[in-house]
């Protein structure tokens, strides 16, 4: 896995006029069948380095720029944007099946028309541009935060549990990719069409160099969380998301749900885990849930007052006060989900970021 995003090739594809390249070009084009949007990401990385060890050579890549990792691997790639409706019609030329990874990643409000616009708007282009074009299959990756989450543990939710609006339109990342489903259902509709959406937990595991999951690991060994949250989280490897993923693309039903999840723990039991593993000491006390979240959102305040840097995000404290556990028999029965053991994903997770980021020697070996 690559220890920091190198740097950047772009391999757009882009209209070649004569000769030899033009036809090595439409040939390559030819040849590809399945796309991978956001292959670049954590999950994404994994889905196409699992697809090629297979020895899958008919892959096209999309993202907004390309690494040089992913040129390295063999694959075609499409250097575009998902909000781009000329982006998405190129993209799809050729293609039979779409694993639909593209998202970003925030806990911030003022991301929240990005979002909208990645997550829903780009979904509902790519979705007409795949029909026209004669897709068959959609996968599409959402989490488990559109369905998963209660206000007191005590309901452990299934694909059947009613969307909780009024928990997750508090955050516009959940909000977005409740919307995204909801668009993607309505518009890849029709014979002979068939939509798979996949709802993931917390994603761990080695290889997210951009942080966008393992953030509240090296948080954790970092010794930035005072205090334990009084709610659950539920979690699963990123390589076992993946390889279900692809399990996925040939048993997944139309218009079905499908949760992932390898553990559900409570936040003193998570980080006691982690406190094992790393050496580091888990916080001894936990504060009520409303009185955290004030403490986080008038610290928030201050800090951006005053132009600077805040040393907590008051969203990830209130959704920490929240339960994320769920129940994933129905991808277990349907789709072979075994996830690994939860504590090689935690091992593997910590392992990742004291090589990359805080070095091997961190809190010792």
């Amino acid at each position: 896995m690559p220890t920091k995003q190198p740097g950047k090739r772009t391999a757009r594809i882009t209209p070649v006029t004569t000769g030899t390249k033009r036809r090595a070009a439409i040939e390559k084009r030819q040849r590809a069948v399945t796309l991978v949007t956001g292959g670049t990401g954590f999950l994404g990385s994994h889905l196409v380095r699992q697809l090629t060890e297979e020895g899958a050579k008919d892959i096209r890549v999309m993202a907004t720029s390309i690494p040089d990792w992913l040129v390295d691997l063999g694959v075609e790639t499409f250097a575009g944007s998902i909000t781009s409706a000329e982006d998405n019609k190129r993209a799809v030329e050729g293609i039979s099946e779409i694993y639909h990874l593209a998202g970003k990643v925030s806990r911030e409000r003022e991301d929240a028309r990005e979002m909208y616009d990645v997550h829903v708007e780009g979904t509902r282009l790519l979705c007409d541009a795949a029909k026209a074009a004669g897709v068959k299959t959609i996968v599409l990756a959402s989490t488990s935060g559109t369905i998963a989450v209660t206000k007191d543990g005590e309901v452990v939710p299934d694909e059947t549990y009613p969307v909780p609006l009024d928990i997750i339109s508090r955050w516009p990342y959940y909000a977005s990719k409740a919307y995204q489903e909801m668009a993607a259902l309505e518009r890849f509709q029709g014979k002979g069409l068939r939509l798979v959406i996949m709802n993931p937990s917390l994603l761990l595991g080695p290889g997210d160099d951009r942080l966008s999951s393992t953030k509240l690991i090296l948080d954790f060994m970092g010794r930035k969380i005072g205090a334990v949250p009084t709610g659950g989280v539920s979690f699963v490897d990123a390589r076992d998301a993946a390889r279900t993923f692809r399990v996925a693309m040939k048993k997944g039903r139309h218009g079905e749900r499908y949760l992932l999840g390898a553990a559900n723990w409570t936040f003193s039991k998570f980080f006691g885990r982690l406190e094992r593993l790393t050496k580091v000491s888990a916080p001894k006390f936990a504060l009520p849930s409303r009185i955290a979240i004030t403490g986080a959102n008038l610290l928030d305040s201050f800090f951006k007052q005053w132009d600077l840097a805040s040393p907590v995000e008051p969203g990830a404290i209130e959704m920490a006060q929240y339960f994320w556990y769920l129940n994933c028999l129905k991808a277990s029965r349907d789709l072979n989900f075994k996830p690994r053991d939860p504590g090689e994903t935690l091992h593997d997770t910590v392992a990742y970021l004291r090589e990359n980021f805080l070095g091997s020697n961190a809190f010792g070996k």
